[in-house]
């Protein structure tokens, strides 16, 4: 109700408004900017009114203590978990410390701009972050891919620990060992 009184109002304002500018008369515009500033005033009566009749949504319930019962009893009963069942041992068991990801080696910054440009290929298995010599004990019987050692960088994977392919393949590029795409096998 409120704004189709507004809407009438400013739908007047606005014809005095053409009026005064047709007939270059100043009344009419001045009874258009009176007319405006109540339209104006009515909004803002209603919109604190509005405010002041909401209640708060956040405002919770009062709790009632009384039909929790005595603190520290709960109504359901307490169940202990299993206890722990230890896995059987067998060849179909995987041991978990093989499983584990070698640590990175920490490749020297000398090492690092040889490795950068070296075309020999390493071992990488999937989903796995390290990078690999063929001959690296921790890799095993593992599937494995063979990618150039910068791409293998360039992709994200970091050197193994165990065999410390960036040192090995820096050390034999300097010694003129490194063949310009090999099967990185030492």
């Amino acid at each position: 109700m409120v704004l189709f009184l507004v809407l009438v109002l400013v739908l007047g304002a606005f014809g005095l408004l053409v009026a005064a500018l047709t007939t270059a008369n100043t009344v009419w515009a001045w009874i258009s900017v009176v007319i405006s500033v109540v339209a104006a005033a009515i909004l803002l009566v209603d919109w604190l009114g509005s405010r002041r009749r909401r209640t708060p949504v956040d405002t919770p319930a009062p709790l009632d203590t009384a039909a929790l019962g005595p603190i520290g009893a709960p109504d359901i009963e307490r169940i202990d978990p299993p206890p722990p069942v230890d896995p059987p041992a067998g060849p179909d068991v995987v041991d978990l410390d093989q499983e584990q990801e070698p640590a990175e080696e920490a490749t020297d910054a000398a090492d690092l701009l040889v490795i950068s440009d070296l075309r020999v290929d390493v071992r990488v298995l999937d989903e796995r972050p390290r990078y690999h010599l063929t001959r690296c004990g921790w890799l095993g019987s593992r599937s494995s891919i063979a990618l150039p050692v910068a791409e293998a960088r360039q992709l994200g994977f970091t050197p193994c620990a165990h065999c410390t392919p960036d040192a090995v393949l820096a050390t034999r590029h300097r010694e003129g060992r490194g063949p310009k795409r090999t099967e990185a096998s030492e």
